[in-house]
């Protein structure tokens, strides 16, 4: 229960988000003792690719920065809504300014890239935006996630248990 206390926020798109980069995270997160809140552009039912079924908690425009230890941007083919949203770079220019931690895994790292804040971090992404992430002067390693001061990405659903995990230890670390 070392993240007792702590607070994250996951963000999801309003349909189609990758239902294990959802999941998995979440299930460390909780098992170490944290409190998970769901954000979207929508409060109605939202569908993963793989058919599971969430209801957010807040719209993205409810969202106040000071209520989470970190936030997340969950990737999956709907997460594009979110590249050029204003309220989304707004959340994570916050976030990263404040030095709180700040994930996006699969092609999620395409809204923090066009948030500017990738400029010049190593990073990773599901390997169809390698190039959105590179015309914003991002590093691309090409790991399953990488760690690059509070920001944290993954390369799709295969990484999602490792990139919760990475959130879950950086969180310990600010305790």
């Amino acid at each position: 229960m070392n993240l007792a206390g702590k607070n994250i926020l996951m963000i999801i798109a309003s349909n189609n988000f990758r239902d294990e980069e959802y999941k998995h995270p979440r299930e460390v997160f909780e098992s170490e003792g944290a409190k998970v809140t769901v954000a979207s552009s929508t409060k109605r039912e939202v569908t993963g690719m793989l058919g599971m079924k969430v209801v957010p908690d807040i719209l993205l425009s409810e969202v106040v920065i000071d209520n989470y230890d970190a936030v997340i941007f969950v990737g999956g083919t709907g997460s594009s809504e979110y590249w050029n949203n204003k309220k989304a770079h707004e959340i994570a220019k916050e976030v990263f300014e404040r030095g709180k931690i700040i994930g996006a895994i699969c092609i999620a790292p395409v809204t923090l890239a066009r948030a500017g804040l990738l400029k010049g971090k190593k990073v990773t992404v599901f390997s169809s935006e390698v190039d959105n992430i590179k015309k914003e002067e991002a590093i691309y390693t090409g790991k399953p996630v990488e760690v690059d001061e509070t920001i944290v990405t993954g390369n799709g659903p295969s990484a999602a248990r490792e990139f919760g995990e990475k959130i879950a230890e950086l969180l310990k670390q600010k305790s």
